[in-house]
């Protein structure tokens, strides 16, 4: 029990510490997405691309592993985006709603788990983690929202916004850039690399203090629904994921783990500037956000319980 604490107390002390500083006015109203921007745009990409870039293919390609992932997001996303129709909701709100309940926060919470309980080896299928959720999901989701929204205009029309989107996401572009560098088999310049590691090193700390100041601001709306939502995040998509992970593809320990971990975690940011760009119900992504980061505590230590029985 003493070592998942030693854990798990870090990276909520963080988020906390970002909660407490926000409430009590040490940080401003701007603090959570500022630390968010630098987070995006400077210290995960730069430690994305040095991982990639440093990285070979055959450590990045784990179809088993991206299987086991996808699987537990695919299920939990559309079975959430289903319902929600079925309940008479606009496509776009359900996909929302299905991003919230599948979306994964691998960026800002997932990589400090990874590696503090797997170790440094732990890094690689958090990222890759990252990549699907970030990428593949988010860019589904924006699809269904494009398409729902613009159906009296040609559906190419959504679908080239979609590509901008994607192309310029620097959560996308750092490690397709380090994966091209990394195909060259030039090493990085002692200099570069340092400064890649001075960035990288910066995103855990800032992330999870800005996710706690996120979750500090108070958001007015309608939260039916949350609760089942939260539910799908921590209890639904592990089980999927780790069936998928030990029983299906039976993967090695360190990605069978790492799905296992990364499934239960609480849901990201990510739904949650979605919403709020397309004017949607954001209180509920919210309150999933919030119930889920609470929640994640229990979860994630059961799932570290389990893995070191």
């Amino acid at each position: 029990m003493s070592s998942i604490i030693n854990v798990v107390l870090p990276i909520f002390g963080l988020i906390l510490a970002g909660y407490l500083c926000r409430r009590g006015g040490c940080l401003g109203e701007g603090a959570s997405a500022e630390l968010n921007r630098f987070v995006v745009w400077l210290a995960l990409p730069a430690l994305l691309f040095k991982v990639t870039a440093t990285a070979t293919w055959a450590q990045i390609w784990q179809p088993g592993f991206i299987a086991s992932v996808c699987g537990g997001c695919a299920l939990v996303f559309g079975a959430t985006v289903l319902l929600r129709v079925r309940q008479l909701r606009g496509l776009a709100d359900a996909s929302i709603d299905g991003l919230s309940a599948a979306y994964s926060n691998t960026g800002f919470v997932g990589i400090p788990l990874c590696v503090l309980v797997l170790g440094q080896a732990g890094l690689l299928p958090a990222i890759v983690a990252t990549l699907i959720v970030t990428c593949a999901l988010f860019g589904v989701a924006i699809v269904l929202i494009e398409l729902s929204l613009q159906r009296e205009q040609h559906p190419l029309r959504a679908l080239a916004r979609v590509g901008r989107a994607l192309a310029t996401n620097p959560l996308l572009v750092a490690p397709v850039l380090g994966g091209a560098w990394g195909m060259t088999d030039l090493p990085l310049a002692p200099s570069f690399e340092q400064f890649l590691s001075l960035l990288g090193t910066a995103a855990t700390p800032c992330a999870l203090v800005s996710l706690g100041a996120f979750l500090a601001q108070e958001q007015d709306g309608r939260h039916e629904g949350a609760t089942g939502l939260a539910l799908a995040k921590l209890m639904l998509q592990p089980l999927v994921t780790a069936f998928l992970a030990f029983r299906v593809f039976e993967l090695p320990t360190l990605w069978a783990n790492s799905a296992l971990l990364l499934s239960a975690l609480p849901t990201g940011t990510g739904p949650f500037m979605l919403a709020s760009f397309y004017r949607r119900e954001a209180a509920r992504v919210s309150r999933v956000v919030l119930l889920t980061t609470l929640g994640s505590v229990l979860s994630l230590s059961l799932c570290i319980q389990w893995l070191g029985r």
